[in-house]
């Protein structure tokens, strides 16, 4: 049974981490280049290919005492937070271009490129995390997966608009105290247990 609660929390929770992340700049520039649905094909697969391994390390977590899972967490969270708050943007990333326009090679530069630049990203760290947290595997995969194809897609097709309306800081912020919020209450939850 799927928990909407927990779907829309994880939702919120990584749309607004990988909001500021590299993702939507890389998926902004590949889709200037290329047909926005072969790239979206390519970017979608990587994502949920990294949500089944996050939930998946996850779900392992849950085998721990309560207490810890909840203090592990909870460091966890706040470490992201800090991560969210301090990190420097780096704009210089370079993105290949595949030779030609087909579905497989434009769909297979996006898989790769997400595949490569997200692994052990901050986001599948969270999903893993949350997975642990909440012990809803089904609630949050759905949550992390709708997330970031929702930012992937936002950056294949608006990027620059959203960007131009709300602050980057701003979202990164927001995304930084949610982190943080969650962070205190595992962190709480392990000394109340």
């Amino acid at each position: 049974m799927i928990s909407i609660t927990v779907t829309a929390l994880v939702f919120g929770v990584v749309f607004l981490a990988e909001l500021p992340d590299k993702t939507a700049l890389a998926g902004l520039v590949l889709g200037t280049r290329y047909r926005a649905s072969y790239v979206f094909a390519g970017v979608a697969a990587a994502f949920t290919l990294h949500v089944v391994l996050a939930v998946a390390a996850g779900s392992v977590l849950t085998l721990l005492p309560r207490q810890i899972v909840h203090a592990v967490t909870g460091v966890l969270f706040l470490g992201g937070a800090a991560v969210l708050l301090f990190k420097q943007d780096d704009d210089d990333e370079e993105i290949r271009k595949p030779e030609d326009q087909s579905f497989w090679k434009v769909a297979g530069a996006g898989f790769m490129l997400i595949l490569v630049a997200e692994f052990g990203d901050l986001t599948q760290i969270m999903t893993a995390n949350l997975a642990a947290r909440y012990d809803d595997p089904l609630s949050v995969g759905l949550g992390a997966v709708l997330a970031l194809w929702a930012v992937a897609g936002l950056g294949i097709v608006g990027g620059k608009a959203l960007m131009r309306r709300v602050p980057l800081a701003l979202i990164t912020k927001v995304a930084a105290v949610l982190m943080a919020g969650l962070g205190a209450w595992s962190l709480w939850e392990a000394v109340a247990a």
